[in-house]
């Protein structure tokens, strides 16, 4: 490992910030479903409302 030190480093490095993305890709995204459904829940289209 010491005589490729650099490469090592580099390659933690972009896991890390691979993992962190992801990680913050799926929090934001479960936070954007969760208040689509809770819109999608208050608006109930009633029983005479045409459906697209």
């Amino acid at each position: 490992m010491t005589k490729h030190w650099f490469w090592w480093l580099l390659t933690m490095a972009c896991v890390v910030w691979y993992s962190t993305i992801t990680l913050y890709v799926a929090i934001r995204g479960a936070i954007d479903i969760k208040h689509m459904l809770a819109h999608l829940g208050r608006h109930r289209p009633s029983p005479n409302e045409k459906q697209p």
